[in-house]
């Protein structure tokens, strides 16, 4: 089941090499990106000190040109700025670049950058920098998972003078400076890229505010230490060295392990808590949780609305509408997570909550559409038929975190007269099924900080297939309508011209039940009390460049 994600769901997709973006989610109260759980506003930062944190996962690979998973994201955004910024709102902000202009057929930037930026080996970054970047992450030999998508408009870059990089574009692309602000896309000293790509699964070199020249140990982790000559800060943001001395982070894969550490005072801070264990925090003095929704796809079920008893639109409809998919949530996660209220968080720019009920609880409505869909008789066990076969949804995954929830949602659709058969496969399996649309169901979540992320899960260039591999469009949807307005979102002039289009697409996808969201996934971080300025960055996951030491 999916992870973008924590108690969300980690995909066998994922692991197997999928594009699918999997986010680093743990369980608490709602909070609001880019402010702490807590009150920091009572003292200055204090410089120095080491914060001691503890995450859940370790990447397969830390290069972010490569790996598609949250904890590169996660592990790798200390080390690497990007071009431009995306601020919690969703607005743009010079980085790296200082400014850029647009051509007036939107298929050229260009981008003017920042003097005086050097990478942590002394090396500095420029118009070629830029260039070499680029091209890395769309080298076939890079083998990127999610970086090369995010560019799939890219066509082509050249330095016009030391800071000056022209980027070329196939078509247009209204998400592109989204892309750029996402450290998939973040900048990497030119040397490293010439070497094995196995090297930079270890070490990655950047111009962030912190270095690790030690990179990342696999079942140990990883140590960063403070990049002294750091002035380049994203503008809006506070500039120069950040507070720390040093960030050690250990993978501690174990939930009760994590929350022991922390409790025991052997970390500071932990990732990706399951439910229960918020619970305990909540009333154990000294501790503070913070917390952010994960902008992008809520978790959800996506059906396979090519083939089988789901490419009837009645029958989605109807299993959206005769599963109290709100209260099951609420049941499996101590009112945890929020239901969801459509196909996106509601901490997405772009989200439309005008949808939300659409997606309420009506099992007479629901019975009303099955037979109307036909599937009028019932068998000895209950369950609906038509022409005498059972109405049968084959579900398909791979984690156990998440079985009790998939329990709970079987048991509700048995009451509706639908079997929903659980199917706990191994990666190569499940990949091939995926491959074949040999499935009815399959579950994750999608963290990315704005609307575009509809074109990447809705597009029918995505859905996966033998010949075209592993993709994001597990519901197999393939709409005209929808189709075109994702081109127009596209093209889209502005981004209020963008969401507009995007809200239309979000009518289409809810009109057409081709998703089935369950709840919004949020983004934890557990931290005892001395730990200070604890943020987010626009996709939900932590920001550790603001952080400091109380005590």
């Amino acid at each position: 089941m999916g992870a973008a994600l924590r108690p969300a769901t980690t995909t066998p997709a994922a692991w197997a090499g999928a594009v699918l973006l999997l986010a680093l989610v743990a369980a608490c109260s709602p909070g609001t990106a880019g402010t702490a759980g807590s009150g920091t506003g009572d003292a200055s930062p204090r410089a120095g000190g080491t914060l001691r944190l503890a995450v859940e996962k370790e990447p397969e690979c830390l290069d972010p040109h490569q790996s598609p998973t949250e904890s590169a994201r996660l592990l790798t955004r200390p080390i690497v700025d990007s071009l431009v910024y995306q601020d919690p709102q969703g607005k743009f902000h010079p980085w790296l670049a200082r400014e850029w202009k647009v051509s007036a057929d939107k298929l050229t930037y260009t981008f003017r950058l920042r003097e005086g930026v050097t990478f942590t080996d002394g090396q500095r970054f420029d118009a070629a920098a830029v260039v070499a970047n680029l091209d890395h992450v769309v080298d076939p030999k890079t083998k990127s998972l999610l970086a090369g998508s995010l560019l799939a408009a890219y066509r082509s870059s050249k330095a016009l003078d030391p800071l000056t990089a022209e980027v070329t574009l196939k078509r247009p692309d209204s998400g592109f400076l989204a892309a750029l602000a996402q450290p998939n896309l973040g900048i990497e000293s030119p040397i490293t890229l010439k070497g094995p790509a196995s090297k930079l699964c270890a070490v990655v070199v950047g111009t962030g505010p912190f270095k690790s020249e030690t990179g990342f140990t696999s079942q140990k982790g990883i140590d960063y230490v403070r990049n002294p000559a750091y002035a380049w800060a994203p503008e809006g943001t506070k500039s120069g060295p950040v507070p720390l001395d040093r960030i050690e982070v250990t993978v501690v894969p174990d939930n009760s392990a994590r929350l022991g550490a922390l409790t025991s005072g052997q970390v500071d801070a932990v990732t990706g808590l399951a439910p229960a264990s918020v619970g305990t925090l909540k009333s154990t003095p000294g501790f503070t949780l913070h917390t952010t929704r994960f902008p992008g796809a809520n978790y959800s079920y996506w059906p396979n609305t090519e083939k089988g008893p789901l490419s009837d639109v009645n029958v989605r409809r109807a299993l959206r509408a005769g599963v109290d998919w709100r209260q099951i949530v609420k049941n499996v996660y101590f009112g945890v997570y929020d239901g969801a209220q459509g196909p996106l968080s509601a901490s997405t720019p772009g989200f439309d909550g005008s949808l939300a009920p659409a997606y309420g609880h009506d099992p007479a409505e629901a019975n009303r559409l099955l037979d109307q869909a036909g599937w009028t008789g019932r068998d000895a066990a209950g369950y609906r038929t038509k022409d005498g076969k059972r109405l049968t949804l084959r579900h398909m995954w791979s984690d156990p975190s998440v079985s009790n929830l998939a329990v709970q949602i079987q048991a509700a659709a048995k009451r509706l007269g639908v079997e929903i058969v659980e199917e706990n496969l191994d990666g190569g399996t499940f990949v091939n099924r995926l491959l074949a649309g040999d499935y009815e169901l399959i579950d994750t979540s999608f963290s990315a900080p704005g609307p575009d992320v509809l074109r990447v899960l809705f597009s029918a260039e995505n859905i996966p297939t033998p010949e075209r591999g592993i993709s994001n469009n597990m519901a197999r949807y393939d709409d005209p309508r929808t189709e075109d307005a994702l081109k127009r979102a596209l093209d889209a002039a502005s981004q209020s011209e963008q969401f507009g289009v995007y809200a239309e697409v979000q009518r289409r996808i809810t009109e057409d039940a081709a998703v089935l969201p369950i709840y919004s996934p949020l983004s934890v971080v557990a931290a005892r009390d001395g730990v200070r300025d604890v943020r987010f960055n626009v996709d939900g996951s932590p920001d550790l460049s603001g952080v400091w030491l109380a005590s």
